[in-house]
């Protein structure tokens, strides 16, 4: 079958990656709009001019654990199923219409419509999100050097995804309505899947049903259980896959500590933080972000524009709902940017303040990268598990800002003070800085250090330790105002210092030993 996807190319990448770009995008963006809505919505009063449900902040927390918990366990299930039975296209086809049906379900108020759409969202996301990243792999040869800088331009397309759905599905929701930001991110979804659905001829066998195409799929975690069962481990393979199993469980500590970012601090920005600006502030606010705004879709059309050069001819209606997707950014970006301008006062949404770690991923992800290679040529290049601690640390450290602008909220919650926006800057800032030492490391050494035959098992346990991590968060994250009324808010997140440094110093201390059994492993 022909394969446009590798046969043409845009920018010197197949033309088949940038297709799953914006499919990848438009998932990213539902899904980090729903993140940055989800807690507020439940703590918003029934009797408030926005309504919400009304929830305590504690059991909107331990909601949001479970739903990002399930959303990072399923997708272990779905590449199963892929693999096993509909192939990775129609796995894709399936996630994106679950999820559209659950961001619609999500736009209506009933609250039997809010656990459906809840419902569908993270059995979707199971089919979808391990899928895709597997067809991105197969567009190139064993071996093309064009490999790592395609997943460097397809995880680009996460970070547009995730700044552009914090921004303006976070917008409408605060200001419209909380279903109206729900609401656009099924819209978005759902143009992804009609450009994917009638786009995905291009791929030509890739991502078809296992019986229908000559392909080798990944292994899975059926299979690697199958393949321990024939072929014993060596030595040398049980002690790098006790690293793995390390350096797994630290990354429970972390994102622990780094998803607050949905539950507490994202309560944090709605309720505590000072977020009114007047006078020359308005003015500085207002250009800065619809500069910001207004860059990724530069971006985007940019791209839009060459593929149409490349496969509009092919793909007329494909390329007419990409475009189409394009137009509504602008559209919705000219809107928030006009409505922010009409008000002398304005106050930030709460939800914007999601949208600073898919900027800074975008601003310090060369420079990290740069470090990186400049510390690979000395004797000071820290192992993985080193810069796994670093990570650690630096989230730590991201949590000291939030300590000293709780402070400013008093012994109580109820005294009436409000802390800093520049306290939730510099915390996501430190953050960001923490998820570029850990995050890429870490999938990158369980690609390396596992056994090929055990790959797909020892990735289902990576993920698996992320949930159990986003779990923790959010039963963490359901404790802050219980400890806000019994001692300050200042203590709360004086835990979540000390809890990642901890972990990250005791991973330091480990690495030596983690090394040796590295065996060699860079």
């Amino acid at each position: 079958m022909k394969n446009i996807a590798t046969e043409k190319e845009v920018f010197g990448q197949p033309v088949g990656l940038f297709m799953l770009f914006f499919t990848e995008m438009w998932e990213r963006f539902s899904y980090y709009g729903m993140r940055a809505l989800l807690v507020l919505y439940l703590i918003s009063e029934i009797s408030s001019d926005n309504p919400g449900l009304g929830w305590s902040s504690s059991d909107a927390s331990d909601l949001y654990g479970w739903y990002t918990m399930l959303v990072y366990i399923t997708p272990i299930l779905g590449g199963i199923v892929a693999d096993k039975f509909f192939g990775f296209r129609k796995a894709i086809m399936i996630g994106a219409v679950l999820m559209t049906l659950g961001h619609v379900s999500l736009a209506f108020e009933p609250l039997p419509a809010f656990y459906l759409g809840l419902g569908l969202l993270i059995v979707g996301n199971g089919f979808f999100k391990p899928n895709i990243s597997s067809i991105v792999g197969q567009l190139y040869e064993v071996g093309s050097t064009k490999k790592d800088s395609g997943y460097t331009i397809f995880y680009q397309g996460i970070n547009v995804g995730a700044f552009l759905g914090s921004i303006l599905c976070g917008y409408l929701g605060e200001t419209m309505g909380w279903h109206y930001g729900f609401g656009l991110a099924g819209i978005f979804m759902l143009i992804g899947l009609i450009q994917f659905k009638l786009s995905q001829k291009m791929f030509g066998d890739i991502g078809l049903p296992p019986k229908n195409n000559n392909l080798k799929n990944n292994d899975d975690v059926i299979d690697s259980i199958n393949k321990v069962e024939k072929q014993p481990l060596t030595k040398v393979e049980t002690h790098r896959l006790i690293v793995v199993g390390v350096l797994a469980f630290f990354s429970i500590f972390f994102w622990a500590a780094f998803e607050q970012a949905g539950s507490s601090m994202n309560i944090f920005a709605s309720e505590y933080t000072d977020r009114s600006l007047s006078g020359t502030a308005v003015t500085i606010f207002q250009v800065i972000s619809a500069l910001l705004s207004a860059l990724p879709v530069i971006i985007l059309s940019w791209v839009f524009y060459a593929m149409n050069k490349a496969v509009g001819k092919i793909y007329p209606i494909a390329m007419g709902f990409m475009g189409l997707s394009v137009i509504l950014l602008w559209g919705i970006i000219g809107y928030m940017v006009y409505d922010q301008m009409q008000g002398k006062g304005l106050e930030v949404p709460a939800t914007w303040f999601q949208s600073l770690n898919a900027l800074f991923i975008f601003t310090l992800a060369p420079l990290f990268s740069i470090i990186w290679q400049k510390l690979a040529k000395t004797k000071m290049n820290p192992t993985g598990p080193q810069k796994f601690s670093i990570g650690l640390i630096l989230l730590g450290l991201g949590f000291i800002p939030m300590v000293f602008g709780a402070a400013n909220v008093g012994d109580s919650i109820n005294a009436g003070q409000k802390a800093s926006m520049v306290f939730l800057v510099l915390a996501y800032l430190l953050h960001t800085m923490g998820e570029l030492s850990l995050s890429p490391v870490g999938l990158s050494y369980v690609n390396k250090l596992s056994p090929k035959r055990l790959l797909g098992l020892m990735f289902g346990i990576w993920f698996f330790a992320s949930a159990m991590g986003n779990k923790v968060a959010g039963s963490l994250s359901s404790y802050m105002e219980e400890i806000a009324l019994e001692s300050s808010m200042s203590d709360f997140f004086e835990i979540l210092v000390y809890l990642p440094i901890g972990g990250g110093l005791v991973l330091f201390l480990l690495s030596f030993p983690l090394k040796k059994l590295m065996h060699g492993v860079e």
